[in-house]
């Protein structure tokens, strides 16, 4: 029996091909992947400036879905022993340590308490250390202000200071609650890229290429495009500001930030892959750990990571990112109960600000990959998300 259906694979194109235009989404790869079987579609072009079309070796840039990535290389260390789950990080981060939190979130700044424990590398990866995205607009709460003002707050530029600026410039700030008392997003990722550049006495890139993008033959992935691929970028829009029915720039790709080594390689936000170097990523998940003969991580850590790891207290307020049908686990969402085609208990993933989604399946032994040139403008999921995923799943053919 197929593992996919070829008929029901068109309506998989003819979807995503509804939704392609130059006020719209530009531009669009998509992937799934099945018990061996792979389908790819492509669509429209790389830039709205050229008419170079959608291919399927386009380098995209991943936005959160370097988050699962940086959570793998975490656990990594963790297996070798450079680093434990709940120990403190203070002594590899020392700007954390003594912290302070505020009395609550209205508090200015210096209305604090002491912490009651010191942060975990647990709570980095569970997003449940102190800090991270409130979700208010705008901003009105002082914290979520000297977050923005010290260039540490979460927003779609990434940061530009050195990693030990930017921990500097964390550790001047108080926690928004106390460690391990409630999840907020994105922002231990960040602290979690330059914990694991400390353990490992390496960049955070090169300790990822060393451990994970070489293993894993991901050689279009990485925190900066070569000069020699950068024709392989596809420009990434935004609604355009000044006027709501065109298209803007987020990043060009013809003078590309991504084109330029960062100051801030972020384990939250930073790196650029395609289709086939995610897919290869997300088969290592697949098969407990294991690459073509070759193990990366171990069972026991791939299953924790894909392990719903919030309690009901810590998720207080995330309604906005995980519904009624999800949780966290390591570094990426979990599915918790079934409430859609594509929600099976289990599946772990996560998408990316700047247009693009992945997630794998166990229970189904799917993978797929969603990568397009349109930003997410709105915390609800666009529709060619939703239209990608239901086509993908309606695809089983069993």
């Amino acid at each position: 029996m197929a593992a996919l259906s070829m008929t029901r694979l068109v309506r998989l194109h003819d979807a995503l091909a509804a939704h392609v235009s130059s006020t719209d989404v530009p531009g669009i790869v998509a992937l799934v992947s099945r018990r061996g079987e792979t389908h790819v579609v492509t669509l429209g072009r790389r830039s709205l400036e050229s008419d170079a079309p959608m291919t399927r070796d386009t380098i995209f840039r991943i936005a959160s879905m370097t988050k699962p990535v940086t959570a793998v290389a975490a656990m990594i260390l963790v297996e070798r022993c450079r680093l434990r789950l709940d120990e403190p990080v203070d002594t590899l981060l020392p700007e954390l340590a003594n912290r302070r939190v505020l009395k609550s979130l209205e508090s200015p700044l210096d209305d604090t308490v002491p912490a009651r424990r010191s942060i975990t590398l647990r709570d980095l990866l569970t997003f449940t250390f102190g800090l991270g995205a409130i979700m208010v607009w705008p901003s009105k709460h002082p914290i979520q202000k000297a977050m923005q003002e010290a260039g540490v707050g979460p927003n779609p530029y990434l940061a530009t200071l050195s990693p030990d600026e930017y921990m500097k410039r964390m550790g001047s700030l108080p926690l928004a609650y106390q460690p391990g008392e409630r999840w907020l997003y994105h922002t231990g990722s960040e602290v979690l890229g330059v914990l694991i550049a400390r353990a490992s006495g390496q960049s955070l890139g090169a300790f990822m290429h060393d451990h994970l993008f070489g293993p894993l033959g991901m050689h279009d992935t990485g925190f900066q495009v070569p000069a020699d691929k950068i024709g392989r970028l596809a420009s990434n829009y935004m609604t355009d500001p000044k006027d709501n029915t065109k298209l803007g720039f987020f990043d060009d790709a013809r003078d590309s930030r991504w084109s330029r080594p960062p100051a801030f390689e972020s384990g939250g936000g930073g790196l650029v892959s395609t289709v086939d170097d995610y897919l290869a990523f997300q088969h290592m998940l697949l098969n407990k750990g294991r690459h073509r003969g070759e193990r990366i991580l171990s069972r026991p850590s791939v299953e924790l990571m894909m392990t719903d790891q919030l309690t009901p207290a810590q998720k207080e307020g995330t309604e906005l990112f995980f519904g009624t049908s999800a949780s966290w686990g390591l570094g990426g969402a979990v599915i918790t109960r079934r409430t859609d085609l594509w929600t099976t208990p289990g599946r772990y993933g996560w998408d990316g600000g700047y247009g693009s989604s992945a997630h794998l399946d166990p229970a189904e032994d799917i993978a797929g990959i969603l990568m397009t040139t349109r930003m997410m403008e709105s915390p609800q999921l666009p529709r060619v998300f939703a239209d990608f995923w239901t086509s993908a799943y309606q695809s089983i053919d069993d």
